[in-house]
């Protein structure tokens, strides 16, 4: 017992230190890909690299908060979590206190204090989808004790989403629900249903809608408009090919002059590919695939089922957020409003992601240190 607490304490330290090199490395290029737009923009260099430190310092007061409160409150109040970030985020279809960015109305504006609910509501909805699980009488064959619940929680969510429109957001929280459903062991014939019923319903969700199928016909050809839908990954392509080898020197970017739109936020993996080549870009995906095998190692370490739940549902969250923006920068699959995770612009954001890493760290000492 004492060398398995011993290795654990040994995942746990190189986890955190992975975590803390993500989010310096995220400092370093959010002001290096922002500088030229923010002295354009605002007057100083310095406008966005400021709001993501006081970002950075509210994310440790939220670390803190989530790695000392007690775990059985957790559990009690996931519920309540989640049901108030997703009415917090139906708030968000309500003009009067929202605001729309890029066609998408994900904002609320409250007193001058703006926030991106959604972000709140990825943690509630991992801690509920857990807590749900992790209850024994609910692991059984019934479809309506088990699996309508799951599909009314899924698709309530998906619902609010699909009202700002946040179709990625919505993909990579039915993704990991359905994943940790497979975790669990549930019953093959009814996951197998769920797929079935799922593809179809992603079809049509993109069909509906004209401006999905134009972001389809431009990932598969972007050259057809090079200075309107393909502009973007166009852009980003160039910058990632600049980069060659060994790239072309931090800071010396030249995508970042107007050429690269959101070079600081969704397409900051171009920026760092051009500043640092294919050696910095090795190196960062390297982390995230470290992030994630000491994260998954850290929860099949666990005994509580609820911790192992929780953290495997925030590991894979994270990862398919890389996965899916790496892929978009990449020019593997169309543009989608997601961020690279800890390494994006966005105040929202990194609170949340660092409030889940206190969260998992949290899980990992009371699966150490209680007796079951």
């Amino acid at each position: 017992m004492i060398v398995k607490h011993a290795q654990t304490k040994i995942d746990l330290r190189i986890f955190i230190g992975i975590t803390v090199i993500l989010i310096l490395i995220g400092c370093l290029f959010i002001y290096s890909a922002s500088s030229v737009y923010a002295l354009e923009t605002f007057g100083f260099s310095h406008y966005f690299i400021k709001k993501q430190l006081f970002g950075l310092s509210l994310g440790i007061v939220g670390f803190i908060i989530a790695r000392f409160t007690p775990l059985n409150l957790i559990k009690k109040l996931s519920p309540l979590l989640f049901i108030g970030t997703l009415s917090l985020t139906a708030l968000t279809l309500i003009p009067i206190i929202s605001y729309r960015i890029h066609g998408s109305s994900r904002w609320l504006n409250i007193a001058g204090f703006s926030f991106q609910p959604s972000e709140l509501l990825k943690i509630a909805f991992v801690l509920y989808i857990a807590y749900f699980l992790s209850k024994r009488e609910r692991r059984t064959i019934s479809f309506a004790r088990t699996y309508l619940p799951f599909l009314v929680i899924i698709g309530i969510t998906s619902i609010i989403l699909l009202q700002q429109p946040d179709f990625g957001l919505t993909i990579t929280l039915a993704t990991t629900a359905i994943t940790l459903l497979f975790i669990g062991q549930f019953h093959a014939a009814y996951l197998s249903a769920l797929f079935a019923t799922c593809i179809p319903l992603v079809i049509t969700l993109i069909l509906i809608k004209p401006y999905r199928i134009k972001r389809i016909l431009t990932f598969l050809n972007p050259w057809n408009d090079p200075q309107g839908a393909g502009f973007q990954i166009i852009q980003s392509l160039i910058a990632i090919g600049s980069g060659s080898f060994c790239g072309i020197g931090i800071s010396n970017s030249k995508q970042k002059f107007f050429y690269l739109p959101m070079q600081h936020t969704d397409f900051i993996f171009s920026i760092i590919a051009e500043e640092t080549g294919f050696i910095g870009s090795l190196l960062l995906i390297s982390l995230y695939m470290l992030f994630t095998y000491f994260g998954m190692k850290l929860a099949w370490q666990m005994k509580d089922s609820f911790c192992i739940f929780a953290t495997l549902g925030f590991i894979i969250l994270i990862s398919l957020q890389t996965i899916i923006n790496l892929a978009v920068t990449t020019g593997l699959a169309p543009t989608k409003g997601i961020g690279l995770p800890f390494v994006s612009y966005g105040n929202t954001s990194l609170v949340c992601i660092i409030f889940m890493i206190g969260l998992i760290i949290n899980m990992a000492y009371y699966n150490m240190y209680s007796s079951y």
